[in-house]
């Protein structure tokens, strides 16, 4: 029998859950321990102390703790309550989900439980348990709105889109009075219905929803879209051609009003005139517009093209508009569109040439337009549509000349000079840059940007440090993990992966995945916080956009980077294993030493951040930060990981889920699989590579590898396995043999470099002899050629840079 407590110390156990709530820990314990003094088995109290003692960073000792309590009272709900709530800080939620459910059966009626286990339902994405405890909450509580307003986005989630308008619908039959109209969360939750109609089909529905309840909406903006597209969608194109033209009127700045009216006013797209009849009813509206005078180049051909974009070059470049080439490079695609647009600025060159020297008392704005076009003709012989890197120079030192405080034309010569292939210089250059405006982060982003392109690692934490906070535990680069700023981390690891540090690498790229770790957790919080403020649309866009959170470029980026990695690191393992430790440990020595480095160099941010929380000028909330004890501040523990396979598994299944059309994430895959001897997962992958880009040069090599692997394998396979892994390739191979197979591709791709070097790779895969010719030019390169090698590419890009080693 659980024991009881007296009157006194049931007030002493409020106590300890009031102080729990206020964070006030220590005062907790102390209370909790005065009722174990007397009650040493209470249940409750136990739990208690648990909870606190895990607040304070003690997880162990209060799961202990907790199991203690549970089997002092094992039918306690706040006992099971407290094992769920370790659980869940503990991120492992199915085992807070049954703690839930076990406290529930012991207390059904208790709201705070019910809300508990429905929080971690949908964080969980069990839809049909989501639904069944939102039902509970809506029949304990139904005079509250947001259990209606949950239960209906219970039903959405589980594509039960009918049953979500119905208990909608429900609730609002049982208000005595209409709301006010000023409420939001009514207004937000009529939008919501009208989005339930609306995604099940039924538009003419959707629009007399609309219709009906639009002065109850406080979101006029997306009142007046939804309709223009609701009348769009039924046909009704008088009236939606209105309802666009009313759009415009509020901003005529936005691509897709225009697209709009161009598609509901039934214009055909050859009759250029008519569709600039509408951009220029918007354009002289509204003189300082952009769209209506950009837009109409996208489909403008001929003279008609030249005339409006000759007019739009000189407005924009007479006011001296930074990103008007920005504007127009994706009309480059065109080729009489790219070589308009050159010849157009030539032009206006030779205009304000000629206008310049014919007044001088008008020298400023011919200055300001000869920079202006010269920048344009920089950026335009820079763009590899239309490359001409000499021009580029030319004109950006031209500029420059005009103007040499200018921060874009200085990022522009440093962007040129990444274009030859001298990184060193683009560094430098853009730290020129960065030192006419020191206070832009902008620049001071792509500063540092270049310095890690350059292998400057530690330069470049020192100038994007120059915009972290001083005060923080571990130095710049610790703000920067808070900060979760991803693509200095994944330029830090690329960096350092070219330098062969892949401790620090490693380090980097899984500090990516952890970000995205930390941006699947926190939408908990707003489980609660968009239901609790009615923000219901967004929370549903939310919840989609998390549900393929991975698919994220950023993640594609490291995540494929680190799998690289770790299939090197698989190799040589690998090596070791066939030729002995000696000649493989040399590979790890610059490795070690730049780890020592790494290490020295955290120590040192430790330090340095400590004399700054020391300081007495400071405030006691900032001394009393601690640093954060990192186990690995190197990589060391990644890069000597035992099974690299499987660490690689874990960056690559979110890929394969989340990008299966991306050619990058299948060969990445195929290289896994084929090195766990997963075969058919390999063969799987190579169909997929095979669908997406057959011409793709590392698609040949990895056909010619998987057949040498499966028949060096194929006792070790399944028969069904094996018979399908046949057939697929005989259809691959053509029924030729490897070697016919590997020569038909190198004949038939001479012209393409990269499909040589996969050609030389098989065929040094599938005979030495054959391959010895190849072999020895490659050796070459790193022998007594390599220096005139050097020299004649000098030649041919004497402005690139070609280093010695």
């Amino acid at each position: 029998m659980p024991q009881q407590l007296s009157a006194k110390e049931q007030s002493l156990f409020r106590t300890v859950v009031r102080n729990y709530e206020d964070k006030q820990y220590k005062k907790g314990i102390k209370a909790a321990d005065q009722i174990l003094r007397r009650n040493p088995k209470h249940g409750d109290t136990l739990a208690m102390k648990a909870l606190i003692l895990n607040s304070q960073g003690k997880t162990e000792e209060a799961f202990a703790l907790a199991k203690v309590a549970l089997q002092c009272d094992m039918k306690s709900h706040v006992c099971w309550h407290v094992y769920g709530l370790l659980y869940r800080a503990a991120k492992n939620f199915e085992e807070a989900i049954k703690a839930y459910k076990f406290a529930l059966r012991l207390e059904p009626e208790s709201q705070q439980i019910q809300r508990d286990l429905a929080l971690l339902q949908i964080q969980m994405r069990d839809y049909q348990g989501y639904i069944a405890s939102r039902k509970s909450m809506v029949q304990s509580r139904p005079g509250l709105r947001a259990n209606w307003t949950a239960l209906a986005v219970a039903h959405h989630l589980n594509g039960d889109l009918a049953e979500a308008e119905r208990v909608l619908t429900s609730y609002e039959l049982t208000l005595k009075n209409p709301p006010p109209k000023n409420d939001f969360e009514n207004s937000e939750a009529v939008m919501y219905k009208n989005l339930l109609i609306f995604e099940q089909g039924d538009i003419q529905k959707a629009l007399e929803h609309l219709n009906s309840t639009d002065k109850s909406s406080l979101d006029r903006l997306a009142v007046l879209e939804l309709r223009a597209s609701y009348l769009a969608r039924l046909g009704r194109r008088e009236e939606a051609a209105k309802a666009y033209h009313a759009l415009l009127e509020r901003n005529s700045e936005y691509k897709k009003y225009y697209d709009e009216l161009v598609e509901v006013m039934d214009i055909n797209p050859s009759d250029q005139k008519a569709r600039k009849s509408i951009y220029d009813e918007y354009a002289k509206k509204n003189p300082r517009c952009d769209a209506a005078r950009r837009l109409p180049l996208d489909f403008l051909e001929g003279e008609e093209f030249r005339e409006a974009a000759d007019q739009y070059l000189h407005r924009m470049l007479n006011k001296g508009v930074p990103s008007t080439f920005a504007n127009l490079k994706h009309l480059y695609s065109s080729l009489f569109k790219k070589e308009a647009l050159g010849d157009l600025a030539h032009q206006l060159l030779t205009r304000s040439e000629d206008g310049g020297n014919a007044d001088l008392k008008d020298q400023v704005i011919p200055l300001r337009l000869k920079s202006s076009i010269y920048y344009f003709l920089a950026q335009h012989y820079s763009y590899y549509l239309s490359r001409d890197l000499e021009k580029a120079m030319e004109y950006i030192e031209k500029a420059i000349e005009i103007d040499p405080t200018s921060v874009d034309f200085c990022m522009t010569k440093a962007r040129i000079w990444k274009h030859y292939g001298n990184s060193q210089k683009a560094a430098e250059i853009m730290e020129k840059a960065r030192l006419l405006d020191v206070r832009d982060r902008h620049i001071n982003t792509k500063a540092a940007k270049y310095q890690l392109r350059n292998n400057e690692s530690e330069k470049a934490l020192q100038t994007v440090g120059l915009f972290t906070r001083t005060d923080t535990p571990g130095g710049p680069l610790a703000d920067l993990y808070d900060m979760q700023c991803m693509w200095f981390l994944t330029e830090d690891g690329e960096s350092y992966a070219r330098q062969g540090n892949i401790g620090l690498a490693l380090k980097r790229f899984t500090s990516v995945y952890n970000i995205f770790d930390v941006w699947q957790e926190d939408q908990f919080d707003f489980h609660s916080f968009s239901l609790r403020k009615g923000q219901i649309r967004a929370y549903i866009d939310m919840i989609r956009w998390e549900n393929k959170l991975r698919e994220h470029p950023f993640y594609a980026r490291a995540a494929l980077s680190a799998i690289s990695i770790y299939t090197q690191m698989h190799d040589v393992q690998l090596e070791k294993c066939v030729n002995g430790d000696t000649n493989a440990n040399n590979s790890t020595v610059g490795n070690k030493k730049t780890s020592k480095k790494s290490h020295k160099d955290f120590k040192k941010a430790e330090r340095e951040s400590a004399s700054k929380n020391n300081d007495p000028n400071k405030a006691k909330a900032a001394r009393k930060e601690e640093v954060k004890k990192d186990d690995d501040p190197d990589g060391s523990k990644l890069a000597s990981s035992t099974d690299p396979m499987k660490d690689a598994m874990k960056f690559l299944l979110p890929l394969i889920q989340f990008r299966p059309k991306s050619i990058d994430v299948q060969l990445a895959a195929f290289e896994v699989y084929i090195r766990r001897k997963k075969y058919l997962l390999a063969l799987k992958c190579l169909l997929a590579s095979i669908s997406l880009d057959k011409d793709h040069a590392r698609v040949h090599e990895q056909i010619v590898r998987f057949k040498l692997a499966v028949d060096n394998d194929m006792s070790s396979l399944l028969p069904k396995s094996a018979e399908v892994i046949k057939s697929e390739l005989e259809c691959l191979l053509d029924n030729c043999s490897l070697i016919d197979f590997n020569n038909k591709y190198f004949e038939k791709n001479k012209e393409f470099a990269s499909k040589v070097i996969s050609a030389l790779k098989a065929r040094k895969l599938l005979d030495k002899d054959e391959a010895r010719e190849g072999l020895k030019l490659l050796k070459q390169w790193n022998s007594t050629e390599s220096e005139n090698f050097r020299l004649k590419s000098s030649s041919k890009w004497p402005r690139a840079l070609f280093g010695k080693d």
